[in-house]
């Protein structure tokens, strides 16, 4: 009877010690500041959209730190399996726990951090740049990751400021602005397309866009979906990026065949878009007579191109979102924009943008004779140099 009470006890031990484990442990140091509350919380994204997002997520627990900054979250819910979380700090006169501070991110108040089945995680941050000065001691491949991503996206942001510092901030500097954005996202795209961590990834792709509008870069979505679906199709965050990233629901991407969509010429016909098509090349040119941008690369930079290489296998075809006839007229008289001109008139809700699945101009796709899209939304000396590369 001793002998199966001893057994009895050995396997209820081992039962609540298996349940324990699975119970993370947090604690570390932040260095105080006045300016930030003595404390963290510990959040959880429920679907992908939420991670890194502003005032989403759900707090799962909190830690006090004393005068010297030690805390210790003590009530973190047991987990079965890994899963992205963020530790977060907030200002003192903020009454949101999920309230992240990114618009300079250099003093971002928030990092995703890989929290694992009984695994105890020793962070150290400063309050006021909680992000920046974030580090895990002995960290785990994937928080290595995130770590790595998190240097990435900081350095990327100060390149960035610096050139945006020096663009003037109206819209005739649209173009240049969304180059520097895509400068930007571009180191952020090339992690999530390397690293072996798919949590990494998704972090880094959430980081592209926090918005969540991947227009201009439907291309990156697209890849990241195709990637992790084949590696890790149980993760729910990579089922929740996929719903997103089916090619029906992306802007036309590079590699597609452009809709042979029917389109009215400034003449009053309707001819289909394909039997425009040049017999090398074929600018489709979205843009706007209100668009101060697009006026500008009408004249600067289409209306060169033009004269260069409309005998030498260029088209260009221009499509107005305008919905006043007068102003597109003036607006092609005032450009130059001589060559073929279309416009449905039905201002920002035109069925070829819907077809195209885009929102927003300047917007351009560069056609091969075929159709087939080879680049999109080329500006300035981009465009230039890309259609002189390609028809001597």
């Amino acid at each position: 009877m001793a002998f199966h009470k001893f057994v009895l006890f050995l396997l209820l031990f081992s039962a609540t010690q298996g349940c324990s484990s699975t119970q993370p442990g947090i604690s570390g140091k932040i260095t105080p500041h006045p300016d930030w509350k003595p404390v963290l919380y510990l959040v959880q994204p429920r679907s992908f959209a939420e991670l890194n997002a502003n005032y989403a997520g759900i707090v799962v627990d909190s830690a006090v730190a004393d005068k010297a900054g030690n805390f210790n979250f003590k009530n973190i819910p047991k987990i079965e399996r890994p899963g992205l979380y963020q530790i977060e700090i907030q200002r003192k006169e903020s009454r949101f726990a999920n309230k992240l501070e990114d618009d300079d991110i250099s003093s971002a108040n928030y990092m995703p951090v890989l929290i694992a089945p009984g695994e105890n995680i020793s962070i150290t941050a400063q309050s006021d740049r909680f992000q920046a000065g974030f580090s895990i001691a002995k960290p785990s491949p994937d928080n290595q990751a995130l770590l790595q991503v998190r240097d990435i996206r900081h350095l990327a942001f100060a390149k960035w400021q610096s050139v945006m510092a020096a663009i003037d901030n109206d819209e005739h500097a649209i173009i240049e602005q969304e180059k520097a954005l895509l400068e930007f996202q571009q180191p952020l795209m090339a992690f999530a397309d390397t690293t072996k961590s798919a949590w990494a990834a998704l972090s880094a792709t959430r980081w592209v866009s926090p918005s969540n509008d991947f227009e201009r870069v439907p291309e990156f979505l697209h890849r990241q979906c195709g990637r992790w679906s084949s590696q890790q199709a149980e993760m729910p965050f990579v089922r929740q990026l996929c719903d997103q990233a089916g090619a029906e629901k992306l802007p036309v991407l590079v590699g597609d065949i452009i809709p042979d969509f029917p389109l009215p010429t400034q003449a009053g016909d309707t001819v289909a878009l394909k039997s425009l098509l040049g017999n090398k090349l074929t600018i489709l040119d979205i843009w706007a007579s209100w668009c101060a941008p697009c006026r500008r690369e009408n004249r600067e930079v289409l209306a060169p191109l033009w004269d260069n290489y409309r005998d030498k296998g260029l088209q260009i075809i221009g499509y107005s979102i305008d919905s006043g006839e007068n102003a597109w007229k003036n607006a092609i008289a005032k450009d130059g924009a001589v060559w073929p001109q279309t416009s449905h008139l039905t201002g920002d809700e035109t069925p070829l943008m819907d077809a195209l699945r885009i929102r927003t101009i300047p917007a351009n796709f560069i056609l091969d004779q075929d159709g087939k899209v080879l680049a999109k939304n080329l500006h300035g000396e981009e465009l230039r140099q890309f259609i002189e590369n390609r028809i001597p």
